[in-house]
């Protein structure tokens, strides 16, 4: 089912709705792997197409099926971006398809300047859907000034389609930083990156990405001018007094961080993936305790994210990690969302009550 416009898909959905029919959401086809659903594919990537883009107010709208590049390339154009630095998904869980802004704001997608910039839905302004009984909705603003009451953006940005389906978005964007640079630390443990991260983080030279990987803490800083990053460098240089530092300018710095930002540590295998949030503080032990099981890990957020790669059950590893999400299965069964509390759990069922009475719309996807 490829609706081409809101209008149909909501009268798709109404039909489902009223059979009680379930339905798989699907996009560009980029997180395919993230469950095993029952139910006809639906697939929005046809409803597609940038509505506004006004650079001066600093504001996007597109319909879902927009590919992520074709909008990115268009704020490039105008010296702009998604300050939240979506990530490329195919690298880590294999897929061809074409990543698309409903499946980044499905997903709430953010990549390293998270800690610096915020997460996607920070930089959601408005949005339609058609939620599981058909019904057209809209909620939010086209731009900043006019956001105004619920703010439904927080409910449905990383609601992964399960209580509506996109049919538009309104994102702010913000300029494109010209230049930037990294600092490589190399020869540190996970407790020293974070401990170099906590420093450098509480400064005022606005780092914008605190990664680390196999024995090396990277930090970025980005700027309007080199003497403007020369000045923070200095700075940040006087933290790391007799270690090993090593400077990424320009592209090596922009490769870098788009490594780091898609995962590419843990591309080229099918070994299970899970996406751990953690208190940056707690990082080292519960990175140390994952890789006991016999893999690897990658930290990022500045500590506040561990990617863990390898063997282990799901009791095993939320058994250490409460919240890791299984990104890529690598024959792994069972829930890819961690298991809810109680109260959060009894609010979520409640929500897509309210939405989606007939649990049509993913079901089954963020049961833990």
């Amino acid at each position: 089912m490829t609706p081409r416009n809101e209008a149909e898909l909501a009268e798709l959905i109404a039909a489902r709705h009223a059979a009680r029919a379930p339905l798989r959401i699907t996009g560009g086809g980029t997180r395919v792997q993230m469950a095993h659903l029952a139910g006809d594919d639906l697939n929005v990537s046809g409803i597609s197409g940038v509505v506004t883009y006004a650079p001066g107010e600093m504001t996007l709208i597109a319909r879902p099926g927009t590919s992520l590049a074709e909008i990115e390339t268009m704020l490039a154009a105008e010296g702009q971006a998604l300050a939240f630095e979506p990530p490329d998904m195919r690298g880590l869980l294999g897929g061809n398809g074409v990543p698309t802004i409903g499946g980044v704001v499905a997903a709430n997608a953010s990549g390293p300047r998270r800690l610096f910039a915020g997460a996607c839905r920070d930089h959601l302004l408005g949005l339609r859907l058609v939620d599981g009984r058909g019904r057209v909705l809209k909620n939010g603003g086209r731009v900043m000034k006019n956001v105004t009451g619920l703010d439904l953006g927080k409910l449905i940005c990383g609601a992964h389609g399960t209580l509506g389906v996109l049919t538009e978005v309104a994102l702010k964007t913000l300029p494109l930083m010209p230049e930037r640079m990294t600092l490589a630390i190399h020869g540190v443990t996970a407790t020293d990156a974070v401990g170099l991260f906590s420093a450098a983080l509480a400064t005022p030279y606005e780092v914008t990405g605190a990664a680390f990987h196999d024995g090396r803490a990277w930090l970025r800083i980005e700027g309007l001018a080199q003497p403007q990053l020369s000045y923070r460098r200095d700075r940040l240089l006087g933290l790391f007094a007799g270690r090993e530092v090593e400077e990424l300018d320009g592209p090596a710095s922009t490769a870098l961080w788009r490594d780091l930002r898609d995962g590419a540590h843990f591309s080229g295998t099918e070994a299970p993936l899970w996406r751990v949030l953690v208190k940056p503080t707690d990082a080292p032990r519960i990175a140390a305790a994952l890789e006991a099981l016999g893999g690897a890990t990658s930290l990022d957020w500045g500590g506040g994210l561990i990617w863990y790669s390898g063997p282990g059950a799901a009791p095993a590893v939320r058994g250490i990690a409460p919240h890791a999400t299984l990104i890529r299965r690598g024959g792994l069964g069972g829930a890819a969302f961690p298991p809810q509390a109680a109260p959060v759990a009894a609010l979520s069922q409640g929500l897509r009550r309210t939405f989606d009475p007939a649990a049509i719309l993913n079901p089954g996807l963020m049961e833990g």
